[in-house]
This record gives C-alpha cells, sequence and structure tokens, in this order.
C-alpha cells in the first residue's frame, strides 16, 4: 500500500492512494492511524471519500510524530567526503515536528544561514510500540518508508561538536508524499531502492540504500534501546555522498532554486527553497 496525509477543506486525511486516486481511510492523518491496533487491514479495506491525485496538497507524512530520529553518516562516499572514519555505531541526532513540512511545500532558508544545504534520506516509519526491539520484532515494526530531505544549516551545524542546532530550523524538512509498505519493496525491510538529490535538474546525490552500513532494522534496534519507539516515528536513515558542503567549492542553497529528492518505488519531494521573511 502507499498511504499519506492529505490537506483538504481546511484539514488534513489519512488516504490511501488506487491508482489515481487517494480514498479517505477515516481519519484525519497517517499518525492518527497508525496508533489504531490493525492499522494495515484497515487502511486496505477503506472505501471512504475520494479525492483525485493530480493537484493533491500532501500534509507532512505524520505530521506529529512523537519523535524524529535521524542518522548521520550511514553512507560510505558520505562518510568519505566528510573526511570521517566509518562509525562503529549510528550516529544518532533528532528533529522536531515544526522542522517538518509537505512533499511541494516551500522549504523556507533562514536569513540566519549562509550554508543551506540538502540530504536526500530514505526514512522509516514506525507501526508499533516498540522498546529494545531484536530481530523479528524490529521487522515488525516498520510500517514502511518514506522520502525525507534533511536541509541543514551547515554553518550552525559546525558551530559545535553537537549537530542538532543545524537540523531543527522551521519548516526546513520536507517528508512524504507517501509511506509505502515493505511488501511493495524490493527487499522489504532492508530495501535496496535507487536515491537521487537534483537541484534545478543537476543531480546533486545518487546511490543506492543497499549501501547503507546500517539498515532499517539495524536503526530500529539500536534507537529502540535508547528510546522507546511509537506508532508514527520517523527514523531518517542517513544520506549519501553529494551534499553541498563537500564539493570544491562548496555550494548552497541560496533562495529560489527547485530540489527534488527521490527515490524509487516510494516517491518524490519536490520543493521550491524561498527565504524566510523574519519581519
Amino acid at each position: 500500500m502507499k498511504l499519506a496525509t492529505l490537506r483538504t477543506g481546511g484539514t488534513t486525511r489519512a488516504v490511501r492512494l488506487d491508482g489515481d486516486t487517494l480514498v479517505d481511510l477515516g481519519v484525519p492523518d497517517l499518525g492518527a492511524l497508525l496508533a489504531q491496533e490493525g492499522w494495515a487491514e484497515r487502511a486496505a479495506t477503506a472505501t471512504g471519500e475520494t479525492y483525485d491525485v493530480a493537484g493533491a496538497d500532501f500534509a507532512p507524512l505524520v505530521p506529529r510524530p512523537s519523535k524524529v530520529v535521524c542518522v548521520g553518516l550511514n553512507y560510505r562516499n558520505h562518510i568519505q567526503e566528510m573526511g570521517r572514519d566509518l562509525p562503529e555505531h549510528p550516529t544518532l541526532f533528532a528533529k522536531f515536528a515544526d522542522s517538518l513540512i509537505g512533499a511541494g511545500d516551500d522549504i523556507v532558508r533562514p536569513e540566519e544561514t549562509g550554508q543551506f544545504d540538502w540530504e536526500v534520506e530514505l526514512a522509516v516509519v514506525v507501526g508499533a510500540p516498540v522498546r529494545r526491539a531484536r530481530g523479528e520484532q524490529a521487522e515488525r515494526a516498520i510500517a514502511g518508508f518514506t522520502v525525507l530531505n534533511d536541509i541543514t544549516c551547515r554553518d550552525w551545524q559546525f558551530r559545535t561538536r553537537e549537530w542538532l542546532q543545524g537540523k531543527v530550523w522551521d519548516s526546513t524538512t520536507p517528508v512524504g508524499p507517501y509511506l509505502v509498505t515493505p511488501d511493495e519493496l524490493p527487499g522489504g525491510v532492508r530495501p535496496s531502492l535507487d536515491v537521487r538529490l537534483l537541484v534545478d535538474g543537476e543531480v546533486m546525490q545518487s546511490d543506492t540504500t543497499g549501501d547503507l552500513l546500517f539498515d532499517p532494522v539495524d536503526l530500529v534496534e539500536y534507537v529502540s534501546t535508547v528510546v522507546r519507539l511509537n506508532p508514527g516515528d520517523i527514523i531518517a536513515t542517513g544520506t549519501p555522498g553529494g551534499v553541498g558542503h563537500a564539493r570544491r567549492p562548496e555550494r548552497y542553497l541560496l533562495g529560489g532554486e527547485t530540489v527534488v529528492a527521490e527515490i524509487d518505488g516510494i516517491g518524490r519531494l519536490e520543493n521550491r527553497v524561498v527565504k524566510e521573511n523574519a519581519s
């Protein structure tokens, strides 16, 4: 299945993609759906109001996750371009719901940054509450996958050894448009999918999720050891090489660009970068 959260009539609705139609699932958003016991059966069998997918206005996939956990340095080529050694353990940081925007929304570039960068990522969406999950339990906790663009203020990220302040700016992180369940993807809960990011049509990043050092199941196991994972929580699995900060000369988003982040079999984020009006 492909599931999403749609903006319509001044509110949001959880929907399922059927061909060129979005079917209402009877709950306000995907987070509310995933919190229900038997959510997959309900999503597969719902027959509510329908909407045309053409011109659909997608909200952030899960508008208010209890947590967004992100993984840094998880593709060999990105680790190398950033001049770091291969890690023994996942490098974790967090985002907040205020950072998230929809698949077609504008990315807001803060006036305080001069190093606004892109990072296409495969993201895991959690479908069951888990703590210290292992093996099959961790696999079953994965509701599906989506696309996330971890837009980063590099100058703020590297002010200190902690990255949080470069990663959590308001309205900078597109996520969606769809949650795709593992049964639709080659590799299932360990999918091998082509990943790309383009800026104004120029390919900046291109890789496959099969190159992840720590795969989605590894990450559910690791993160759930530290903290309880709830339905609707998101784990961003890291970005491949090709970020603007590692280019010579460096390249950053100045405002006015169109950024496309896409993963085969899952979907496409297309967002325009706009300068924040701080007044």
